[in-house]
């Protein structure tokens, strides 16, 4: 079991490197990883099982100890990402598959490498925590009205369609996680340090099948996308950051939401463009996944050299 552990910590250290190797296999091996596209919703139910397996009550008295904090955090997520998806699709001609699928990465919720990397940064990682969890449990309202709102004009959008999809594939696992971490603690507690191996297997898979699905689009327009899901991601983290220090944050607290801001749950962007618009229009979110953990590790390496005198004791542990 202590192997298993120390090899599945590694896997998740390593994330980066594995998403686009298998990018790049769905690529070049297209035939064997469109097998995989009717499994993109039960992948990623698994990975939601595995984050309710690890959510705790703490996380949320997080959210009544400091409310103000946390909802600068999921208002900027939900306000900064959506509409820079929209001035990008002003701005830059794309075609409206494409142009769907990078609104709805922007309108998905706070993905759970920002904890990894809020840490990684010195910053706040209970922050980070509390908003990956409200903004994933708001989700199913909020994705569907904000997808519903900029993305109509593009593509045809069942915003009650969206809601029971997010319904089904996030927070019924993240329920049946959390109950099954109350009613058998000690199992939960002997499968946790493997969560990170299968969180990796479930996302470098629905990456890899939406790269094999979508290898014509890529091949046309890949560069652009490239290009869009980095201003995209960029410019998250960098208003992001802004946005922590009009309302005053500490330097701790800007790093949590810079990094809560510009990282989003890619995961369930590939899947709900498969699920109810394209796989081309999955592709955005499948280059998201792979681009924002690579920028992401750049910028915790950045920022973690950077302290300010209000910052409070660097944490000791993270979620995975």
């Amino acid at each position: 079991m202590k192997a298993l552990a120390s090899f599945s910590a590694f896997i998740g250290k390593t994330f980066a490197v594995w998403v686009i190797l298998f990018a790049v296999l769905g690529f070049v091996l297209p035939d064997t990883f469109k097998l995989f596209v009717p499994w993109i919703v039960t992948l990623l139910s698994i990975i939601m099982f595995g984050m309710g397996l690890t959510l705790s009550l703490d996380d949320f008295r997080e959210v009544a100890r400091r409310p103000f904090d946390v909802a600068i955090g999921v208002v900027s997520q939900f306000l900064i990402m959506p509409l820079l998806a929209v001035l990008l699709t002003m701005l830059i001609p794309m075609t409206p598959e494409v142009a769907a699928g990078v609104i709805l990465v922007g309108c998905c919720p706070g993905g759970t490498s920002s904890n990894v990397m809020t840490y990684l940064s010195k910053g706040d990682v209970a922050l980070s925590v509390a908003c990956t969890s409200v903004t994933t449990l708001v989700a199913p309202i909020v994705t569907p009205f904000l997808v519903w709102l900029f993305a109509s004009q593009f593509l045809p959008v069942d915003a009650m369609a969206m809601f029971l999809s997010i319904v089904k594939v996030v927070l019924v696992p993240l329920a049946l996680g959390v109950i099954l971490q109350k009613l058998v603690p000690s199992v939960v507690r002997a499968a946790i340090p493997a969560l990170p191996l299968v969180s990796v297997i479930g996302i470098v898979l629905i990456v890899a099948a939406v790269v094999a699905a979508s290898k014509g689009a890529i091949a046309t327009s890949g560069l652009l996308i490239f290009a869009v899901v980095v201003l995209h991601n960029g410019l998250g983290y960098l208003i992001g950051f802004f946005a922590g220090r009009v309302f005053g944050l500490s330097l701790a607290k800007r790093k949590a939401i810079a990094i809560e801001v510009g990282m989003q749950n890619s995961g369930l962007g590939a899947a709900l463009a498969t699920a109810h618009f394209s796989p081309a229009a999955a592709v955005p979110s499948a280059i998201f996944s792979v681009w924002h953990n690579i920028s992401g590790a750049i910028l915790a390496n950045w920022l973690s050299g950077r302290r300010d005198e209000t910052d409070a004791a660097a944490p000791v542990a993270v979620k995975s």
